[in-house]
């Protein structure tokens, strides 16, 4: 009985959630349900689990969210996305329409410039380039995904994207975790993306297809719709609702200026987990006043929170003068974090109650039996709550705080190194969770004025069947060569 009322509120979550239900409301709602039917007391794992679960994933990663938000939201007024994007349009031309949209996209996104952010300023420039090109715009949206969405988020050694930050907690690992691993995955993900757009572009020009009528998409009422806001607030980091917030600049930045902020976001990345935080004493954090921690489980979170504040204290200083209305800016950038961490918190908080109730121990025992030991059974506990969550983040702090303790005491007794148990974990993650339910997928459909009917099967190809490739890779030379 627990467990098919476990399985019964998952299925509420993901049907009422996609019918644009909100999932503040309903996350504690169907944690209550579950806990109702295997006859567990319902206020304490309300106040109790699911708030203490849902509050302590705000207390570690808020600093993210928040810094994350606050720096796309400045790139993207100051002019500084816009200027990359153009840049990219304008060096490789409409020749290579597709490679432009993937570079441009990979190059933000990697830098720490929010996805929701890069859709807005992407979508335009894809436009433009597409139909000088004469290339479906159907294909927009898969182009736009496979730089900003795959390899960038997942793979991308020293990528600031919260999914890449969860992990680091759990496992003491920092944002560089695996390296040589990450790189090898990115290559795959990127390589096939590529393969397959060209694919389709070239089938495009054989049959006679081209860019098509072009949708009239208003940026403003995507950004302000509320069953999409609601849809990607639990899928990202960002809130589209403050897209059209602040005051965007008239003087477009050069090009260097406009990079320049991106580098000292990996650059202080880099600086801080590697050579710095691990030199310094930091022992005091034992202490009960400090939590009782380690360095080890506040470095990542500490060098990616310092490597976006630098960056955002770098964008105003150089563009002082083409942020029009800094205050109004940076209040945006705070206020689009505030709705995304609360949404995924909730999915965090029933996440703990379903792990805390009795039947979870089948599930548990499931996932842990399967053949092919640790890392197959992590990337596929991962890739199936990303799914079903419809958010990688929300799926990927649920599949740790669950199982995080098992997989790295299996770790220790098996000598798996917890850098390959962390990047297996987010790229397992950023799989899946590409469902045609998941909130990113929904909202660049919109931006881009197409339709799950024309362009999603494109997006399955760059955004999860690409990502799977890697994710197998990166399985099969963990389990012979180790974490490199």
């Amino acid at each position: 009985m627990g467990l098919l009322g476990v399985l019964a509120a998952l299925g509420l979550l993901i049907w009422l959630s996609f019918r644009g239900w909100s999932v503040l409301l309903l996350a504690p709602a169907v944690a209550l349900v579950a806990a109702a039917t295997a006859r567990e007391p319902l206020l304490a794992h309300w106040t109790q689990t699911f708030m203490g679960s849902a509050a302590q994933f705000i207390a570690q990663f808020f600093p993210i969210f928040l810094l994350g938000a606050l720096f796309g939201k400045l790139m993207d007024d100051s002019g500084s996305v816009q200027t990359i994007a153009s840049f990219m349009g304008e060096k490789l031309g409409h020749r290579r329409a597709i490679l432009a949209v993937v570079l441009a996209g990979a190059l933000v996104t990697y830098g720490g410039v929010s996805l929701f952010v890069a859709f807005f300023v992407l979508a335009p420039m894809a436009r433009a380039l597409f139909r000088a090109a004469n290339i479906p715009q159907r294909l927009m949206p898969a182009a736009i995904a496979l730089g900003t969405s795959t390899f960038t988020m997942s793979a991308m050694p020293g990528t600031p994207a919260i999914q890449n930050t969860i992990p680091m907690p759990f496992f003491g690992t920092t944002p560089f975790a695996a390296p040589g691993l990450g790189i090898i995955a990115s290559i795959i993900m990127l390589l096939f993306g590529l393969w397959w757009l060209s694919r389709a572009e070239a089938s495009a020009r054989t049959s006679g297809e081209g860019f098509g009528d072009a949708a009239d998409v208003a940026t403003k009422d995507v950004a302000e719709d509320q069953f999409i806001r609601e849809r990607a607030t639990s899928a990202h980091e960002f809130d589209p609702a403050e897209i059209s917030h602040g005051k965007h600049t008239e003087m477009a930045p050069s090009i260097v200026m406009a990079i320049f902020p991106l580098l000292v976001v990996v650059g202080f990345n880099l600086l801080l987990s590697i050579f710095i935080l691990p030199r310094l004493d930091f022992s005091f954090l034992a202490q009960e006043r400090w939590g009782s921690t380690s360095l080890a489980a506040v470095a990542g979170v500490w060098s990616v929170a310092v490597a976006l504040a630098a960056a955002s204290a770098t964008l105003i200083i150089i563009n002082w003068r083409r942020l029009p209305d800094l205050r109004a800016s940076m209040d945006a950038g705070a206020n689009a974090a505030v709705l995304p961490i609360f949404a995924v918190a909730s999915l965090v908080g029933f996440g703990a109650v379903v792990a805390a109730l009795p039947a979870f121990a089948l599930v548990r025992d499931w996932v842990l039996s399967i053949a092919g030991g640790p890392l197959v059974s992590l990337a596929i506990a991962t890739n199936i709550l990303a799914a079903l969550t419809g958010s990688a983040s929300g799926g990927l702090t649920i599949a740790l705080d669950a199982l995080g303790e098992t997989y790295l005491r299996l770790a220790a007794e098996t000598g798996i190194d917890p850098e390959l148990m962390h990047r297996i974990a987010v790229i397992g993650s950023g799989t899946l969770d590409s469902l045609p339910h998941n909130g990113a997928v929904v909202t660049l459909l919109a931006v881009c004025g197409s339709t799950h009917s024309k362009s999603y099967f494109d997006i399955v190809m760059a955004n999860i069947v690409g990502p799977i490739l890697a994710l197998v890779a990166v399985i099969f030379l963990g389990s012979t060569l180790g974490s490199f």
